[in-house]
């Protein structure tokens, strides 16, 4: 009976923790330093700044990497930016519903703990 009731406090604080922080977790897509700063005790807030974290490094990667392609570098790098807004959208979606959610292609990464 106690192990029941422990399991559905952890239920009620992790619903608790999404319902208060959802407003990070979409803001950690547009400037993930953010709730890394003002949520760090938030598991639900990190998870999406990590997925934020993940998302500019993959960005700042393909523009570097693509910035030496010639010719086909300047439409590639279009192509990846509409890409990274794609997914940038995506993550704000999952983060106003809740969700936690990995992106598709970078959502593996784990860059915080």
């Amino acid at each position: 009976m106690e192990e029941q009731a422990t399991t559905t406090d952890a239920a009620q604080d992790q619903t608790a923790d999404i319902e208060n922080n959802k407003v990070m977790g979409i803001l950690a897509y547009i400037l993930f330093i953010i709730p890394l700063l003002a949520a760090k005790d938030s598991r639900f807030a990190m998870y999406h700044a990590n997925q934020g974290l993940s998302l500019f490094v993959v960005a700042v990667a393909s523009h570097v990497i693509l910035a030496f392609v010639p010719f086909f570098g300047a439409l590639l790098s279009g192509l990846a930016s509409l890409g990274i807004l794609a997914l940038m959208i995506i993550g704000i979606i999952g983060a106003s519903r809740g969700e936690m959610k990995p992106l598709p292609l970078v959502g593996g990464l784990s860059l915080l703990k």
